[in-house]
């Protein structure tokens, strides 16, 4: 038996699905347990750029199974659409599995969402507008419709008659919007329920059928630590837990389970959306890193904000997660920089502390402690082994070591799958 995490270790958009795509090749099963079509993982091969969003980045190995747990948040026509794309390109999809427990995202949740996030003016969190946080309002509120429920024809029937006549006084007394109407939503997701019919399955007993046939088993998170709903800066966070607790629970697994649990860290830092970023650089050096890492909303397009490695979030993040180990990702588009900074603290009140606060408003009053690395200024993206790697490159990768506490065993240098440095713990 063998069950890995790969948990986000900052604001998301870190390149796990870079990683997970390196220990799928090597994997029996992969698993989705938490977040909807809001994330996005990308997975460079030579057959092209695959952008996914529900289903797991092992959909690229012939001889993976992939599972959508009871965590994540599905809009069956955004899932549909996926799966359609993948078999156009001529990838197998009959090997995903499709948890009955999973939340389903109905159309009033994007309207709510987007609705929400205009009431809150400057104060909006940046949400991606795909409905994430109305549906798992619903689904803790017990308002929630599963996967089972639409399988069911009357039940179905019977539920949504119930909550959309809530949606829609929602809709029409607070926003003065329009309201919907069942039959058409009826139709629709009636449909797309006879399309997924094939897929649907009890994915907690599926997952612990490979686990006890000793299969080996990857658990691939969604968004990222500091996005956590109870240890991110909230309000600024998502809505469920992108932690490997989190993890273990989307994907139906216990944590006595996990052999070994990595995360996942960019060799710079990004955020989508509003939210306290105490590392951000605003200028010229934040712009590049923007440019040639690409920075750009997986599934929204928009611009990632930018800054420096912050090494208090980091170790945090660390250790809420229990990580075994951490892989830098990125490290080529820090080439061109003479010096690097690095924060190893917070200024607050006159102070040094070392770790994130709770309250984003005093979060965003944190200055940072800079330590400054030497750049290596030449281009890494060619290199096979450690070895290759500049001096200072790999000085860099020690010192995030050092300050995360945690050994670094995969170094990525370049979008390709095959732009990976594998490295011997020594920490």
């Amino acid at each position: 038996m063998s069950v890995t995490i790969v948990i986000g270790g900052q604001w998301g958009d870190e390149g796990k699905g870079k990683i997970t795509d390196a220990l799928a090749s090597q994997a029996d099963m992969v698993v989705r347990p938490n977040g909807s079509a809001n994330a996005g993982h990308t997975v460079q091969t030579d057959a092209g750029i695959f952008k996914l969003h529900l289903v797991p980045s092992g959909i690229l190995y012939p001889d993976c199974d992939c599972v959508i747990g009871a965590g994540v948040a599905i809009d069956p026509v955004s899932l549909i659409g996926e799966l359609d794309e993948l078999e156009s390109r001529g990838i197998d999809t009959s090997r995903v599995a499709i948890s009955d427990r999973a939340t389903v995202i109905l159309p009033y949740h994007p309207i709510l969402d987007r609705l929400e996030e205009q009431s809150r003016g400057d104060q909006n969190i940046g949400t991606t507008l795909k409905g994430n946080g109305p549906a798992y309002a619903d689904k803790v509120g017990r308002r929630g419709l599963r996967i089972a429920d639409l399988a069911d024809e009357k039940t179905f029937v019977q539920r949504l008659r119930l909550v959309l006549n809530e949606k829609n006084v929602l809709l029409q007394k607070i926003y003065n919007a329009d309201p919907l109407d069942e039959s058409e939503i009826l139709e629709t997701y009636s449909a797309c329920m006879e399309r997924l019919a094939p897929y649907i399955v009890q994915s907690e007993i599926v997952v612990q059928d490979a686990i006890d046939a000793g299969k080996r088993v990857v658990i691939e998170g969604a968004q990222a630590t500091l996005l956590d709903i109870d240890y991110g800066s909230y309000p600024y966070v998502t809505s469920t837990s992108p932690t490997a607790a989190g993890a273990c629970q989307g994907a139906g697994v216990g944590p006595g389970q996990i052999d070994r649990t990595i995360g996942v860290y960019k060799a710079y830092i990004t955020r989508v959306g509003g939210g306290p970023f105490p590392t951000e650089d605003h200028g010229e050096n934040g712009e590049i890193m923007r440019q040639r890492g690409k920075e750009f909303g997986t599934t929204t397009g928009r611009p990632r904000r930018t800054g420096w490695f912050d090494g208090p979030a980091a170790r945090y993040a660390a250790r809420i997660n229990g990580l075994s180990e951490i892989a830098i990702t990125k490290l080529d588009i820090l080439d061109e920089f003479d010096q690097i900074p690095v924060c190893t603290g917070y200024r607050l009140d006159g102070e040094i502390i070392t770790s994130p606060v709770a309250s984003a408003v005093r979060y965003g009053e944190v200055e940072p402690v800079y330590e400054y690395l030497e750049g290596w200024k030449q281009d890494t993206s060619a290199s096979q082994t450690l070895d290759d790697l500049p001096p200072a490159a790999r000085a860099y990768i020690d010192r995030l070591e050092q300050i995360i506490g945690r050994p670094v065993t995969y170094i990525g240098i370049g979008p390709s799958r095959s732009q990976i440095v594998e490295r011997a713990a020594t920490v």
